[in-house]
C-alpha cells in the first residue's frame, strides 16, 4: 500500500508540470493563437528559476522568475505574430529552437550547482498521516495551485464577461473588433499568461521534480503539453485529468520498475508518449466533437481592417 501512495503521490506532481503548461497554452489557443515555442520557454524558465534559487537562495523567487522569463518570450512572440503578422507556427518553433540551444549554452555554469536546503513542501500535520500523507498532502503549493488554477478557469471562461470576451476574440476576431474590444491586446495577454504557466511549469520541474540543472530535462513536456489541450478539446478540467493521466503512465514505468516486472527499460520509457498518441488518435476519429470545441480561428492571423 505504501508503494501505492508514493505512486500517487509522484503522479500528482509528474502531472503538475503539464497541467501548468497546457492550462496557460489553453488560454493561448482560446485567444486564436497557436504556440509552438512552449518547449523552449520551459527550459529557459527552468534555467532561471534554478540559477535564481541557486543565487538567492529563495524557492519563490526562483518561480517568480520562471514565470517572468516564460512571460518575457511569450511576449515577444505574441509582439511579432500579432503585430508584426509572422507566421505562427514558425515563429513557434524558432522559438522552441532557442530556448532549447539558448538554455543550454547559458546553463553551462549550472551543470554542477547545488540547490539550497529549501523548507520541506506539504500541508503540515496532514503531511504526516499514513498513506494519504505521502500521496495527497505532502506536495509542493504548486501542485494544489494547478488544480486551482483549472477550476478558476473553468469559471472564468464560462461564468464571467472577460471570458466570454476572451472566447468571442478566438472564435470571431472580426466581430469582436467591430464591438471595440482590442482583439490584438487581448490576445497579447493571453499569449503572455499561457508563457507566465510554462514558465511556472519550467521552474517546477528544475526546482521540485527534478532539482537540479540538466541541458534538455524538459524532455518534450512541451510538446505534450500542446497536444494535451487538442486532446481535451480546449476544456480545463479535462486538460488536468490528462495531466495526470500522462503522469501516472510516466511514474508507473519506474513503479513497473521498481516491482522487478521484466520489461524492457526503453519499452517502458515509450509509455507516456505511446499513451499520449493513441488517446489523440482516438480523439481524432470523431472530428466533429474537435471542429465543435476548437476556437474557429486557431492560428488565422487577425487583419482589424479585413
Amino acid at each position: 500500500m505504501e508503494s501505492y501512495a508514493l505512486l500517487i503521490g509522484s503522479t500528482l506532481n509528474a502531472g503538475t508540470v503539464i497541467a501548468l503548461a497546457a492550462l496557460g497554452l489553453l488560454i493561448n489557443e482560446k485567444a486564436g493563437i497557436v504556440n509552438l515555442g512552449a518547449e523552449g520557454l520551459m527550459l529557459c524558465a527552468a534555467l532561471a528559476g534554478f540559477a535564481t534559487t541557486v543565487g538567492t537562495g529563495n524557492e519563490w523567487l526562483g518561480f517568480a522568475a520562471g514565470a517572468l522569463a516564460g512571460a518575457l518570450l511569450a511576449a515577444v512572440f505574441g509582439v511579432l505574430v500579432i503585430w508584426l503578422g509572422t507566421n505562427q507556427y514558425a515563429t513557434g518553433l524558432a522559438l522552441s529552437l532557442f530556448g532549447v540551444g539558448f538554455s543550454a549554452f547559458a546553463g553551462l555554469n549550472y551543470v554542477q550547482a547545488k540547490l539550497p536546503e529549501l523548507s520541506p513542501d506539504g500541508i503540515p500535520y496532514l503531511r504526516d498521516l499514513p498513506l494519504a500523507g505521502p500521496a495527497l498532502f505532502d506536495h509542493d503549493p504548486l501542485v494544489y495551485a494547478a488544480m486551482l488554477l483549472a477550476l478558476a478557469l473553468i469559471w472564468f471562461l464560462d461564468r464571467t464577461r472577460p471570458g466570454l470576451v476572451l472566447r468571442a476574440v478566438g472564435e470571431a476576431p472580426q466581430s469582436a473588433h467591430a464591438l471595440g474590444y482590442p482583439v490584438r491586446w487581448i490576445r497579447l495577454a493571453a499569449v503572455t499568461f499561457g508563457g507566465a504557466m510554462c514558465g511556472l511549469a519550467g521552474a517546477f520541474i528544475s526546482l521540485e521534480y527534478t532539482p537540479l540543472w540538466v541541458e534538455g530535462m524538459v524532455a518534450g513536456r512541451g510538446w505534450i503539453a500542446l497536444a494535451l489541450t487538442t486532446f481535451a478539446t480546449w476544456r480545463p478540467a479535462r486538460v488536468l485529468l490528462g495531466a495526470y493521466l500522462f503522469g501516472g503512465v510516466t511514474m508507473l514505468q519506474f513503479h513497473l520498475q521498481a516491482s522487478g516486472v521484466q520489461v524492457a527499460s526503453q519499452l517502458l520509457s515509450m509509455l507516456p508518449y505511446v499513451a499520449t498518441i493513441v488517446v489523440l488518435v482516438l480523439i481524432s476519429r470523431n472530428p466533429a466533437w474537435i471542429r465543435a470545441n476548437m476556437p474557429a480561428s486557431l492560428g488565422q492571423p487577425f487583419h482589424p481592417g479585413g
